[in-house]
């Protein structure tokens, strides 16, 4: 087993600077060595606050790096296929925050190359290595709740992201749905048959001319007759809300809770909690774990538990629910 895997991290945002502390600082079969962003005070500034030897704002030096093993790509999703490709064709493992692509063109591409060239690819839907999903996870495959046939996941963001970001953000269904798209599949252990989205602009009203919206809802089918409703929203104010059921034939799961600290304080005025401020926070642990099982798999040569051939089926599933809503009709998969 290789003892250190060396990985460059592509985009210093708050996700990408997220993942490159957890591989200099908290991942002990990761070294971090290069840091890339398009601007050069930002891959400086992230490179020295975490004790990075190198930086740049040009990718080639990393893929000429023979002694570079893997990329972590936390980029724009219009980004993702070239560096992708860049990376298959040179040799290097790779691990993308979710979306795989923008397009499935542009997914069957990376896919190709990803195989042709014997490297390894991890898309970064968390919540699979969230301990409460992946727990229920393995509550359902133990028949806890007999067979699961029906899911309903709430994924709701506190606000909308800043205009800039959203008029390429390829939508509601593809930027946020798609992480409960994925997540449905995984509990239900089926694939999608039918989708049927809706969706409506009730408080940012510049979505309107990208044809986005921020509250949608959408119903599936699966395969062996399972169906799930899954709610999306930029409206949460009160905080970030992220719970998910599956209903089975013998019982229930329940996931998640608004609740950041397991403590209510109760005076004469009433009860109150305090609510979850942001997605890393939510999800700490499982960006953590996501990224260790990655390095994980590359030290003993194994694949990893969610591949690109999941990122492009999750891809799917956002693209069709997203023509739904454009064609207010349902969209069958293959």
């Amino acid at each position: 087993m290789k003892e250190k895997i060396r990985c460059a991290v592509f985009g210093v945002g708050r996700l990408g600077y997220f993942h490159a502390e957890n591989l200099a600082t908290r991942i002990k079969g990761a070294e971090l060595v290069t840091v890339v962003a398009s601007r050069k005070e930002s891959a400086e500034k992230v490179a020295r606050e975490l004790g990075v030897k190198k930086w740049t704002t040009n990718p080639q030096e990393v893929f000429d790096d023979p002694t570079i093993d893997a990329v972590v790509i936390v980029t724009p999703t219009k980004t993702h296929a070239e560096l992708i490709i860049q990376a298959a064709r040179s040799g290097k493992h790779i691990f993308v925050d979710k979306p795989l692509t923008e397009t499935l063109d542009e997914a069957d591409l990376v896919i190709q190359e990803i195989q042709k060239n014997n490297v390894y690819c991890q898309v970064g839907f968390m919540r699979r290595f969230d301990p409460a999903y992946a727990e229920a996870r393995r509550r359902i495959m133990n028949g806890d709740i007999g067979k699961p046939i029906y899911f309903k996941g709430v994924s709701r963001d506190p606000g909308s992201p800043p205009e800039e970001y959203i008029k390429t953000s390829g939508g509601i269904f593809l930027d946020l749905a798609i992480h409960e798209y994925d997540i449905a599949r995984f509990l239900i252990g089926d694939d999608v048959h039918s989708i049927k989205t809706f969706g409506n602009v009730l408080v940012h009203p510049f979505m309107n001319k990208y044809g986005d919206v921020d509250q949608s809802i959408t119903f599936m089918k699966f395969q062996n007759g399972a169906s799930c409703d899954i709610e999306a929203s930029r409206n949460s104010t009160f905080g970030y809300d992220i719970r998910g059921e599956v209903v089975g034939t013998e019982g229930s799961i329940q996931i998640g809770s608004l609740q950041y600290h397991d403590i209510k304080i109760l005076t004469n005025k009433g009860s109150v909690y305090d609510n979850i401020p942001n997605f890393p926070v939510k999800f700490k642990d499982a960006f953590l774990h996501e990224l260790a099982h990655f390095i994980e798999c590359l030290q003993k040569n194994e694949r990893p538990q969610v591949t690109e051939i999941d990122g492009k089926i999750a891809l799917e599933i956002a693209a069709a629910a997203t023509r739904s809503f454009e064609t207010k009709e349902t969209v069958l998969l293959k």
